[in-house]
């Protein structure tokens, strides 16, 4: 069973360069015509304020508590203010403290819901599986050069817009893929009812849309996220510099939290 639930996630995984040339796509203008008009309104936001949605995802630490890559944070904020300025009223924005990247999304909504009314000590042994895996991973990313992703531009999901982020090298690709596959293909993890769902695509979220797609103009949008999207291209590159990846827990999406004692994991 384990490893037939290995092999249809190792499906999931690209190569470097396969990677590189998918989110590519994802920053250019015909790709943002046609996502705009079939945008949906979120439903972790209703009027402007977080919705309940509790789960549990390995993460970078989120901008609060990452004092490595303040100047990388800082000027997102910067940018996320002039996203919303251009998309006006039709997207919430996420708190800047909240920024972080995901590297491996694990349970959360009505999965998560369900599993802890089955199981009351869901959470408990969520940490200690996950800690397991960390643990088995730590000596497959030391040595090499630092993890480095760094902003690429614009990418739109079906509720949500975020920066699309690409490694700066093949070594900063596999790492992070070790840390996944040691999650998503740790036996105990999945036996907890953990399933790798969707391609990595790294990103950091600035908003998520309070209107669909058939309410927007997205003529006008499409224009404006390709003038923003200019920036990255005439100037110097955005780079997050990841050093450790946390097991966090959170509420809704506006924060993401841990205690001490949680699994952490280290980029040496």
């Amino acid at each position: 069973m384990r490893s037939d639930a290995i092999r249809d996630k190792e499906i999931l995984d690209e190569t470097y360069q396969a990677y590189v040339n998918r989110v590519a796509r994802l920053t250019l203008p015909a790709t943002y015509q046609s996502q705009l008009e079939n945008l949906q309104a979120s439903p972790k936001f209703v009027a402007g304020q977080a919705v309940a949605f509790p789960g549990f995802s390995a993460i970078s630490p989120p901008y609060q508590d990452d004092s490595d890559n303040g100047t990388f944070y800082g000027e997102l904020a910067r940018y996320q203010q002039q996203l919303l300025d251009s998309l006006g009223e039709v997207a919430t924005a996420v708190p800047v403290a909240s920024f972080h990247l995901t590297l491996a999304d694990l349970i959360w909504d009505s999965d998560y819901r369900a599993v802890v009314q089955e199981n009351p000590q869901f959470d408990e042994q969520l940490q200690q599986r996950v800690g397991e895996s960390f643990h088995q991973c730590q000596p497959l990313l030391k040595g090499g050069d630092p993890v480095c992703w760094q902003v690429l531009g614009i990418m739109l999901r079906p509720r949500a817009i975020a920066l699309c982020l690409v490694p700066q090298n093949e070594s900063s690709y596999e790492k992070v893929l070790q840390v996944r596959r040691s999650i998503y293909q740790n036996a105990a993890v999945i036996a907890l009812g953990i399933e790798q769902q969707y391609h990595f695509t790294a990103h950091i979220t600035m908003a998520y849309f309070s209107q669909s797609g058939a309410n927007l103009d997205s003529q006008r949008l499409s224009e404006a996220l390709m003038s923003l999207n200019d920036q990255f291209l005439l100037r110097e590159a955005l780079v997050l510099r990841v050093k450790r990846v946390e097991l966090r827990k959170f509420d809704d999406m506006t924060l993401y939290y841990r205690k001490a004692d949680w699994p952490v994991l280290f980029f040496e």
